[in-house]
């Protein structure tokens, strides 16, 4: 038999060291097609280009991988792949390995993520992969190691349509993490200020700061998970409706 058709992509660019880790796992699961951001577009949530044209690259940068690059965001790359790069749909497609965690409130703003939700739109099983530290030098060994294994049972179980995983990586080596957690999206938040500064025309211009604040001491959290030493995995879906108030809506005056 054929072996799986697999998308990778990312959000932190083409030539980073997490997508080349993530290459080269799939590799031993699947054929792998890579279609990813030309440059860093990382925060980018879901946004895509609609007021300038996009360009797609071949590029020889992985051995034995058909590999392109695009000038759009991550949520453009999947379009592109599917509408112009792929031959079929694909079984899977994988997204990261992101350099930092996409944990929590990370999943809204995440480029990683939302490339697997467009993934997961297109009715594809979809995974988002982000490790928990944020230098470029970063050890991706354990990560591709989980991921191996997570995107194995994904093609073998596959997913409910609508619904994808965000799975978070400790930033720990392989015999140090202590296994998987299935969880929930921890309730946190940034707690942003702008730096307020002046250019040599006096004009203010504004850099966003801030930090990263859980409140949320759950132990089934990701946050927590990740804290802990286990992978966490959140089953994730892109139905932004409050299914739960929509009977109490239904009780107001308009």
């Amino acid at each position: 038999m054929d072996k799986p058709l697999i998308l990778v992509t990312n959000d932190d660019g083409i030539t980073a060291p997490g997508i080349e880790a993530l290459v080269n796992g799939m590799k031993k699961i699947g054929n792998v097609v890579v279609v990813a951001p030309d440059s860093p577009q990382s925060g980018m949530g879901h946004a895509i280009t609609i007021n300038n044209p996009l360009r797609l690259e071949h590029v020889h940068l992985f051995e034995e991988v058909e590999a392109y690059q695009c000038s759009g965001t991550p949520a453009d790359c999947v379009k592109l792949a599917v509408d112009k790069v792929m031959h079929r749909t694909p079984d899977l497609l994988v997204s990261g390995i992101n350099h930092g965690s996409n944990s929590s409130i990370n999943v809204i703003y995440s480029g990683t993520m939302s490339a697997a939700v467009e993934g997961a739109i297109e009715g594809i099983n979809s995974i988002g992969f982000s490790l928990n530290n944020y230098k470029f030098d970063a050890d991706f060994e354990a990560a591709a190691h989980y991921a191996v294994k997570i995107s194995e049972q994904v093609l073998k179980k596959g997913l409910e349509p609508g619904t994808l995983l965000n799975v978070n990586f400790p930033d720990l080596p392989l015999e140090e993490i202590k296994g998987l957690k299935i969880c929930r999206q921890a309730r946190a938040k940034w707690v942003e200020e702008f730096y307020e500064r002046e250019d040599p025309y006096h004009r203010k211009y504004y850099w966003l700061t801030g930090k990263f604040v859980n409140k949320d001491h759950g132990e089934d959290t990701d946050e927590w998970a990740i804290q802990n030493g286990f992978v966490s995995v959140v089953p994730t879906q892109f139905d932004l409706t409050a299914h739960h108030f929509i009977s109490e809506l239904n009780t107001w005056e308009f």
